[in-house]
């Protein structure tokens, strides 16, 4: 009887897992691993012909296609010639000064927002969320004009500090994450620190901002990678060689005469390690911080 029994259970089992797997949900189920499979391809081809063209000589650049592999894979000369003649190490200590410097101020000013706007109850609460909501709305090349009018009535043009003054303006999404980590803590701890005559700002430092170290490291390598590889107004505000990002110390390879994307390539290559390492080494509470975030609790 145990034998008919285990025998009709598996011919259940069969028939259910036949039933699950219809021929329509087979060929969706085809269509997705397909599509997945393109689209990351399409995401990887740019990668792979950077770095094609980086180890390549400018003859071979010019007489091959771009994804002709080289003939040595052993040529690091471009690297060196885009590391010395664009002057990258000087970029590399300007980004780095220019992203320690925007970070500092943004979890400073951000942390303190937060705790102001979830923690306090006052008239404007809700229309200063709102006012920060409005602004990420804004496209911020619409407002290039008025902001490179500031900077020059300022003097902050070609100068390193005026444009960590620029970017050191409100970041949005820096401050809805501080938000939503502090949403998740007890405001039980504010009342017994009160209750043992704590002050608002003895709560900030020794309470609070030591719980919200997940949130801050989110946002900070959030910024950090946008900083870092911010272009545009690095490009506007920072035209001098001595003051280029290293977002913007590859121009040099740039000319009416046409462009040595061998090198261009090599240096691409160069300024993307950092912050792949930076990824790879904090890729974990990169997600762990954006998934606790976005739950209130």
């Amino acid at each position: 009887m145990s034998d008919c029994r285990k025998g009709c259970q598996v011919e259940m089992s069969r028939e259910k897992t036949i039933k699950k797997y219809t021929p329509g949900m087979i060929i969706w189920t085809i269509i997705e691993y397909v599509s997945l499979v393109f689209f990351g391809f399409c995401a990887v081809i740019p990668i792979i012909s950077c770095i094609i063209t980086a180890f390549k000589t400018s003859d071979e650049y010019s007489q091959t296609s771009v994804m002709t592999l080289p003939k040595n894979w052993l040529n690091f000369d471009n690297f060196i010639k885009a590391f010395n003649q664009a002057n990258m190490g000087q970029a590399f200590i300007n980004s780095l000064i220019v992203m320690i410097c925007v970070l500092l101020v943004s979890v400073i000013i951000g942390t303190q927002l937060a705790y102001v706007l979830n923690r306090f109850a006052f008239p404007g609460n809700g229309l200063i969320r709102n006012m920060f909501f409005f602004a990420s709305l804004l496209p911020a090349v619409a407002m290039q004009v008025t902001v490179y009018n500031i900077m020059s009535g300022l003097g902050f043009i070609n100068h390193l500090y005026g444009y960590i003054i620029m970017m050191c303006g409100t970041d949005v999404i820096s401050i809805y994450i501080f938000i939503q980590f502090m949403e998740n803590i007890s405001v039980s701890l504010d009342e017994s620190a009160i209750m043992d005559g704590a002050s608002y700002w003895t709560i900030y430092w020794k309470i609070l901002l030591p719980l919200l170290k997940p949130g801050i490291v989110t946002a900070c390598i959030l910024k950090g990678v946008s900083v870092y590889n911010e272009y545009y107004c690095a490009n506007l505000y920072l035209q001098s060689p001595k003051v280029r990002t290293l977002a913007t110390s590859l121009y040099v390879f740039v000319g009416p005469m046409g462009s040595q994307y061998n090198l261009i390539c090599a240096g691409v290559i160069i300024s993307l390690l950092p912050a792949l390492i930076v990824f790879i080494l904090c890729q974990k509470q990169i997600y762990s911080g954006i998934a606790a975030g976005a739950v209130k609790g």
